[in-house]
């Protein structure tokens, strides 16, 4: 048995998560998409050679990705088991976008490398990022309407992209013959796959430094140690069953909203999330597969306890009964291309909403809980070429027991942030006419929601198709123990100066477009925490003095000041 002392455990502990940042890094500095250069819409992690499970994954990448990289590498090493998949060799990488297999949405692709030491696998390296196309009904991939995930895009089970190191230039060609804008396209692939390489190079140091039992045996007691932590943290709280539910718009497809009702049993140090009662299989592209619930509920606990270190040992005191017969386990072919990026963040909503009612001073109201999907496709006669333009965007997050929420944060499933507006007018035949704080769209209370974010952007020259796929524009983010939910989300399109809303609030896709015609968006902002009547009579005449309320509404809202 291999001894460890603290300093040792420590430093491997640090060189795990330094290798999976630097496959973030070298990820986004080598990517040609600005969603992945510069929004930092991916992420990179270590995976168990036995059965997948997480070792470690950057701290810059999306939170949504912890469950859902390791239930597809698992799931890949299953597949190559039972002979459903090619035997790897050394150099190989799978590709796979399958959501049914362990994934998102189809734009979230994976690369899964196994990394050998001596002539057997030690462990297997992966990442995702976000391909801003990947064929299908519209550009970007965000069908507001599909019926089925065909209509959404290419499906890929695990197939070797690069075998022994070489790009397969079939597999390529297949790819590149079903998305738009294909000769962008390399520049992602090679980026994702030299962040593998890179963890690998890192790895290897680290082995070769430390030797493969001892850091075998650092991997193990940290996946104890992340088990002990979590189930501390739950220990503490009282035993009983918190119940929460929360809301999504609709489907894109039947104007009806969609319940997630959520019960979670507290018991000794182990807590159980039973999803009973929530809506059942959808029409359109907000059902969820098993994958990305899975990572919703890690991600939300990751937020209550971010101190417990990532790794699968955190998720062991979590039991999340499988939600058969929901939107939140959807089958093949349901559609599901808003599911990672809006229906996990409602997920994540009813477990705060439910967690706050157990720890009132640690959770917050509800986050805008939406990435603002946007994506613009179409023709660009100065350059002669297609694009396909993906915008995400930030939001109010809750306000808390001890200050209000964050303005324009990042969304509640990921670090990934707004692309610079330099660098889209700049790659896109667009002009952004307004971007600043949506004032005055968080919930009101004691301490209030943050903002949410206002923008609006006009196609410049050619024609363009826009798509939606976003939430909240019915019901505004919950608002606890007596504040008041934040703003709603709305789109307005103007064509020939006339405004549009779609007839689903915020989705809706192939509206065409010609030069001059505009999108304005207002993003959620944050629930309320606590009675607004509470709140510090100076911080009401702070937010006056700084414009994000006039006198008459911080009045309506907070009362007098």
């Amino acid at each position: 048995m291999i001894e460890l002392d603290a300093i040792t455990l420590s430093v491997i502990q640090a060189a795990l998560q330094q290798t999976c940042d630097e496959m973030d890094l070298t990820f986004s500095r080598a990517a040609f998409s600005p969603v992945i250069a510069e929004a930092n819409d991916r992420s990179d992690g270590i995976y168990s050679a036995a059965d997948g499970s997480l070792i470690a994954q950057g701290s810059q990448g999306l939170p949504v990705f912890v469950g859902v990289m390791q239930y597809s590498t698992k799931t890949l090493i299953e597949m190559i088991r039972d002979g459903r998949c090619l035997p790897p060799e050394e150099g190989d990488i799978y590709i796979v976008n399958d959501p049914y297999l362990g994934g998102t949405h189809l734009m979230d692709v994976r690369f899964v490398m196994p990394v050998y030491r001596n002539g057997s696998i030690f462990c297997w390296l992966s990442n995702t990022g976000h391909w801003p196309d990947i064929g299908g009904a519209v550009p970007g991939g965000f069908s507001a309407s599909a019926t089925a995930v065909e209509q959404e895009g290419l499906r890929l089970p695990p197939v070797k992209l690069f075998k022994k190191g070489e790009l397969d230039p079939e597999i390529y060609a297949i790819i590149t013959s079903n998305i738009r804008v294909a000769d962008q396209r390399i520049g992602d692939i090679k980026a994702q796959a030299a962040a593998l390489t890179v963890g690998q190079e890192r790895l290897f140091a680290i082995l070769d430094r430390y030797g493969d039992e001892t850091v075998s045996a650092a991997i193990e007691e940290l996946r104890r140690r992340a088990a002990a932590q979590m189930r501390a943290h739950i220990g503490a709280i009282a035993d009983g069953v918190y119940r929460a539910k929360a809301f999504v718009d609709s489907d894109g497809v039947v104007d009806e909203p969609l319940t997630i009702a959520l019960a979670i049993e507290k018991e000794g140090d182990r807590l159980t999330f039973d999803f009973t009662g929530s809506s059942p299989p959808c029409a359109g592209p907000m059902n969820s597969v098993i994958a990305t619930t899975l990572s919703s509920v890690y991600l939300a606990m990751r937020h209550i306890f971010p101190d417990v270190a990532i790794n699968a040992g955190a998720f062991e005191p979590l039991v999340v009964k499988r939600p058969h017969g929901t939107f939140l386990d959807a089958a093949y072919p349901r559609p599901v291309s808003g599911c990672a990026a809006e229906v996990s963040q409602r997920i994540a909503e009813a477990v705060f909403a439910a967690m706050v009612q157990a720890l009132p001073d640690k959770v917050t109201a509800a986050p805008a809980g939406s990435s603002g999907n946007f994506a613009l496709g179409g023709h660009d006669p100065a350059r002669r070429r297609d694009f396909v333009m993906y915008q995400i965007s930030g939001g109010g997050y809750g306000g808390n027991a001890h200050h209000d929420g964050l303005s324009n944060g990042c969304s509640t499933i990921g670090i990934s942030k707004s692309p610079p507006v330099e660098v889209m007018e700049q790659a896109y035949p667009v002009l952004y006419r307004h971007y600043a704080l949506r004032e005055g769209s968080g919930g009101a209370g004691t301490h209030r929601g943050g903002f949410g974010l206002s923008y609006e952007v006009e196609l410049l020259r050619g024609e363009a198709w826009a798509s939606f796929v976003m939430d909240h524009g019915r019901f505004g983010p919950q608002g606890v123990r007596g504040g008041s939910d934040g703003a709603v989300n709305t789109v307005a399109v103007f064509r020939d100066g006339k405004p549009h809303t779609p007839p689903h609030l915020s989705k809706e896709q192939d509206i065409p477009l010609k030069a001059g015609d505009r999108v304005r968006v207002g993003t959620p902002g944050g629930g309320g925490y606590g009675d607004p009547f509470l709140r510090d009579r100076n911080l009401v005449r702070r937010d006056v003095a700084l414009g994000y309320y006039s006198v008459e509404e911080a009045t309506e809202k907070f009362g007098p000041f």
